[in-house]
């Protein structure tokens, strides 16, 4: 099949949500003077000195203010592994190593560098035998880490989706799936995941940077009911949903594996 490299449109940016912070120092004033004698002239009393304002050590603040909050549910190694200008991040955590369900999760960092939940949980499935970290062609393993979205595609026109969008009668897909459930329409809408491919093309292209042995075309996919080979499936409108809003100039990516991976 010849790789089709679709016009490109340009992207159109998101609008990031700025939540600002601001702390307010109380002065309090305390204390009192005694009342004047009557055989004397009134005494002044002594000037009081403002109280300083209540502040963190700079040591606290400082690292407050520099370091991020963590996504829920995932722990300091995985969260290392997101690329330090990603603010949108899809999280997909599976039911265990061998399972093959699945809650995502979409969430987008402010300028504070907390993390908020935009979108889901999304219930769908991963493949069929559950998750590796070693993921090779045919194991039936959706390979677990943080990969980039960038490229999207689909049967269907584009629903709006901010990603290039590359629309093909090649994304038709019959047959059934691992339950025998009709896999028609699992590829109207599907967001590439940058798992040994070439990222900048369109879903369909076949190259495979690490190999043919690697496995590849992982992608985010219109859910059928069941199990995948390797990639991640979401349920329709779900999949429409998170098209429209991942957004390039956020430098989105999808961190995927089972839950208890996640949290490490």
């Amino acid at each position: 099949m010849a790789v089709r490299t679709p016009v490109r449109r340009p992207a159109r940016a998101g609008t990031a949500t700025v939540l600002t912070c601001a702390l307010s120092a109380v002065l309090v004033l305390a204390g009192c003077s005694p009342a004047p004698s009557p055989a004397a002239a009134p005494a002044k009393a002594p000037a009081k000195t403002p109280a300083a304002p209540a502040t963190q050590p700079r040591e606290a603040r400082d690292g407050a203010n520099r370091a991020p909050s963590r996504i829920p549910g995932v722990g300091p190694r995985t969260q290392a592994r997101i690329p330090d200008g990603t603010t949108q991040a899809l999280v997909v955590s599976g039911d265990g190593v061998d399972g093959n369900m699945v809650s995502a999760v979409l969430y987008e960092r402010d300028t504070a560098g907390r993390w908020h939940r935009t979108a889901g949980p999304w219930a769908g499935h991963n493949a069929l035998r559950g998750w590796t970290e070693n993921h090779v062609a045919g194991d039936l393993r959706s390979p677990t880490g943080v990969f980039r979205l960038g490229d999207a595609g689909g049967r269907l026109p584009d629903p709006g989706a901010r990603l290039p969008y590359d629309q093909d009668e090649e994304f038709a897909v019959s047959g059934t799936g691992f339950l025998g459930e009709p896999l028609e329409g699992s590829f109207d809408y599907v967001v590439a995941i940058d798992y040994n491919r070439v990222p900048g093309t369109t879903p369909l292209n076949k190259e495979r940077p690490l190999g043919p042995e690697k496995g590849g075309g992982v992608w985010i996919h219109v859910d059928h009911g069941g199990p995948t080979q390797a990639c991640v499936s979401l349920p329709r409108e779900d999949m429409t949903e998170l098209l429209r809003a991942l957004d390039p100039v956020r430098e989105p990516v999808v961190v995927m594996g089972p839950a208890e991976v996640l949290a490490g």
